[in-house]
């Protein structure tokens, strides 16, 4: 059996997969925010009382907003901050007695959906979340590749590709920088977008409704949207060839995407042809509970 840990901003999930990764057991919690020693005991419940009524105990994989320092091994750029400068490994190992693994949880999304998922069988794919932020994990052969810095994927955090004049110098960005992909691309970006031209506050959802209804300014923030989401994968694809690219997160459920972006990726992949195929997710919100769960692979 398989645990994973999804540990979120307002939620902590616990997915137990059997060796064929269907599901046995799914619950929630709510994440106590901003108490560190709170959310390793809320960890450590839910694991507890799974494996007491599934009679069984199982390898443990958590996917966080965050990820280790490879020199440190303390969490670094989590959104729940104050998991930042916790040896959050260390400490919930000995407070459960058993090794864990721990990955980002963009990550662990791209790792669901090359396992099972949407990309199961591609040879490569890079996994991406368009929700709060812009997360992303690289799969090859399988197998997660988290790099040396242990920051593979992290391309939300390079500056938007081909900017245009109107677009410079770009939104100030969480991490210190200006203009990164996810000031654009992220759902607050998407709707700071809306709001500056409309002088409305509307989430991404409303705006796709309003677009659909004929709302001329919608749409159109929706098409430089698309045009921005197509210059950002151009630039994975340039760099990496993947053979599929999945979206998850809140913006994966704009259809359009999944047409409008592929059609405009010749302009500035650097290739004669793209074959790269833009996909939903198969396991949806599931994906990175379930990555989790794989970050113990069939041995």
């Amino acid at each position: 059996m398989r645990i994973g840990i999804d540990l979120g901003g307002s939620k902590i999930e616990i997915m137990a997969l059997d060796a064929a990764g269907n599901t046995l057991l799914r619950r929630r919690m709510p994440t106590p925010v901003g108490d560190y020693r709170k959310t390793l005991y809320t960890i450590k419940q839910l694991i507890t009382e799974s494996e007491q009524q599934l009679d069984q105990e199982g390898t443990i994989g958590i996917g966080i907003p965050g990820s280790p320092s490879p020199t440190t091994a303390l969490i670094r750029n989590a959104n729940s901050t104050c998991l930042n400068g916790e040896p959050l490994q260390d400490d919930i190992q000995q407070l459960l007695q058993r090794e864990v693994r721990i990955a980002n949880d963009a990550n662990c999304f791209a790792l669901s959906e090359a396992t099972d998922g949407a990309a199961a069988g591609a040879t490569s794919m890079f996994g991406i979340i368009l929700g709060t932020g812009t997360g992303g994990g690289v799969v090859i052969n399988g197998k997660l590749h988290e790099g040396t810095n242990l920051i593979g994927g992290e391309w939300g955090h390079n500056p938007l590709p081909w900017m245009r004049d109107e677009e410079f110098p770009g939104s100030a960005c969480w991490c210190g920088k200006q203009g990164c992909i996810e000031t654009f691309l992220s759902g607050p970006g998407l709707s700071r977008q809306y709001q500056e031209i409309t002088g409305e506050a509307r989430s991404a959802e409303e705006i796709a409704t309003a677009s659909a209804r004929g709302d001329s300014a919608a749409e159109a923030i929706l098409q430089q949207y698309e045009s921005r989401l197509a210059r950002a994968l151009a630039s994975v694809i340039n760099l990496l060839d993947p053979e599929c690219i999945v979206i998850g997160g809140g913006l994966s459920n704009l259809h359009r995407l999944y047409e409008n972006v592929p059609a405009l990726l010749p302009e500035y992949v650097f290739s004669d042809s793209v074959s790269t195929r833009i996909l939903q997710p198969l396991h949806g919100d599931s994906s990175g509970v379930r990555g989790a769960a794989w970050l113990w692979p069939a041995e």
